[in-house]
């Protein structure tokens, strides 16, 4: 590791203690305009998903509307919580091939999305840890009053998550403060910064419970993707 993922590691609870639980179980309401423009308006309004700490996986649960979707790389499934399989999608990236920012998504797509996303939010910056991650250290920057340092972090190929190569914030605590990239599967170069807030420490883990993105809307802006954890809790 080099010195600022250290650092980050260190500040979010340390290798040691992230090398003994397994999963991360939350319960979320993720909002904003995104969701809209894609057709899944109030889908994520109540939800709770699993991350594996382990392996690239996320099972949500849509509460209420008797659905679960399984995330994995290269399959995802919508069942009912039973288990039953409703519907399921093999190499499910090649599926957005084609799209425009615009186009909506079916709800294989949403679970697409969701699982690489989330999965990757989680599991921040133990994540870089593993091999063939490549993690260089690039220019701060000066931002709401502090110096944040940033982590430029090339992924591997066979890691889905929004893009390749994505840059993390940490702030002088070494927590993150802000996670800029691109998403390769919305159709068109779409810039996005997710700031991160609200740190919990769940069980030695500190996890931010309050992820937004913004969007410029004329003079002022809009809240693009807002995601509220509660009940935090590692296995």
């Amino acid at each position: 590791m080099n010195d600022l993922l250290a650092s980050a590691v260190a500040a979010h609870g340390g290798m040691d203690r992230w090398n003994r639980i397994q999963t991360i179980a939350v319960e979320a309401a993720i909002t904003g305009a995104f969701w809209q423009i894609k057709g899944q308006g109030d889908a994520l309004t109540n939800v709770r998903f699993e991350v594996d700490t382990t392996r690239e996986r996320l099972t949500m649960d849509f509460v209420g509307q008797d659905r679960r979707s399984v995330f994995e790389p290269d399959r995802v499934v919508l069942q009912r919580p039973i288990g039953t399989v409703v519907e399921a999608r093999d190499d499910p990236e090649r599926s957005f091939d084609g799209h425009q920012f615009e186009t909506p998504w079916d709800d294989l797509h949403l679970a697409y999305f969701t699982g690489e996303a989330l999965w990757t939010y989680l599991n921040t910056p133990f994540l870089f840890t593993w091999p063939g991650f490549v993690c260089e250290e690039i220019a701060p920057i000066e931002a709401d009053g502090e110096k944040w340092r940033r982590l430029k972090v090339t992924f591997p190929d066979h890691i889905k998550s929004h893009t390749r190569t994505q840059v993390f914030c940490f702030g002088p605590d070494g927590l993150l403060r802000r996670h800029d990239f691109t998403i390769d599967i919305v159709g068109r170069t779409v810039e996005a910064q997710l700031y991160a807030a609200d740190y919990c420490d769940v069980d030695g883990i500190v996890i931010p419970a309050t992820r937004r993105a913004y969007a410029p809307m004329g003079d002022d802006q809009i809240v693009f993707v807002a995601i509220d954890m509660a009940d935090i809790a590692v296995h």
